[in-house]
């Protein structure tokens, strides 16, 4: 298995960025309560995703970055990206999420992925418009594991997928091997490994074969 796709709130990193764009504006915890019903399968990914950035509209620029800033991977994935890349694995994150925190997480520890399939939240005057675009809104992340398999020449067969949340559940079944990372209950059935931590999911790939031990 050659590409491993993360996902990244939840997964690669434990922070979730729309509570942390909403902490900004004092709507974080309607945030959560949103993404909580859609990680859970119990409103659609658009529809909570849209819902998510109209509570952001009139945020100021500045403090949106501040709020990326504070994205933070998760003890032990900056590692196991490390020895991704070394091996000559391709690596790639498949977010609903912001690419301007992705990079901001990606940056502070000093390592990178060879593909990022994100969305984006428009500015307009300095502030954000309340509105959110980008390819993961309405697609789904089956077809971004297609396509990057496709450019890649690697059989689907071949990948590997790691999410933990409903939005992740068209790529956990169509790879090789879907790993769920403590995932949601509506999710770990779609799973055929489960993991809590970097350094098993890192067992999981050596006992794969993506990685020598």
């Amino acid at each position: 298995m050659t590409l491993v796709a993360f996902d990244f709130d939840g997964t690669l990193s434990d922070s979730e960025m729309t509570v942390l764009l909403g902490d900004r504006i004092d709507v974080a915890d309607d945030m959560a309560a949103i993404t909580e019903r859609a990680m859970n399968d119990e409103i659609g990914y658009a529809e909570s995703l849209r819902s998510r950035a109209a509570l952001l509209e009139g945020l100021p620029e500045d403090d949106a970055q501040a709020a990326y800033d504070e994205v933070e991977l998760r003890p032990g994935a900056a590692d196991l990206l490390e020895a991704l890349n070394a091996a000559g694995v391709t690596t790639a994150i498949l977010t609903g999420g912001f690419e301007r925190g992705v990079a901001a997480a990606l940056d502070r520890e000093g390592v990178s992925v060879d593909h990022i399939v994100s969305n984006r939240l428009p500015v307009v005057g300095s502030e954000l418009t309340g509105e959110v675009e980008g390819p993961l809104i309405e697609g789904t992340k089956d077809d971004a594991l297609e396509d990057l398999a496709a450019d890649r020449d690697v059989g689907i067969d071949e990948t590997v997928a790691v999410g933990d949340g409903a939005n992740d559940l068209p790529m956990l079944e169509v790879a090789g091997l879907a790993v769920g990372f403590d995932p949601k209950p509506a999710v770990a059935p779609s799973c055929e490994v489960v993991v809590t931590a970097m350094d098993e999911l890192e067992g999981v790939l050596v006992e794969e074969g993506v990685l020598e031990e």
